[in-house]
């Protein structure tokens, strides 16, 4: 079901909005204007991925510079090991529409004893 997020005209070109819901989805508007949605959250640790560095298709996360696909959601630089999921994406007479995936999402190791994502 795609849900009506906010108009694409409040998210001018090479910046990111994060949209407050469970868990946290961040939609970047690329510099070319395209529009992508992934979940904000670095699969590493619990960093804001909208307040990271966007360069093209890609986002740089603010905390340890983990770089992530925005079309794919695979990680291109670790030191993230595990993808963040991607949401599908509708502009609609000037609103931008998320259909959030139904897959889990990957989110960062948790308290002591959860498994880790550590280097082989």
């Amino acid at each position: 079901m795609m849900i009506p997020v906010c108009p694409l005209s409040s998210i001018p070109r090479g910046e990111s909005y994060r949209w407050t819901v469970d868990p946290p989805v961040a939609i970047f508007h690329t510099e070319d204007g395209q529009v992508y949605a992934i979940d904000d959250t670095c699969t590493h640790q619990d960093a804001s991925l909208s307040d990271g560095w966007l360069e093209g298709c890609e986002v740089e996360c603010p905390l340890h510079a983990s770089r992530f696909d925005l079309r794919t959601g695979k990680v291109d630089a670790p030191p993230a090991k595990r993808p963040v999921r991607t949401h599908q994406v509708m502009i609609s007479d000037g609103i931008i529409h998320v259909a959030l995936s139904d897959r889990e999402p990957n989110r960062p190791p948790g308290p002591a004893g959860a498994p880790r994502d550590s280097a082989p």
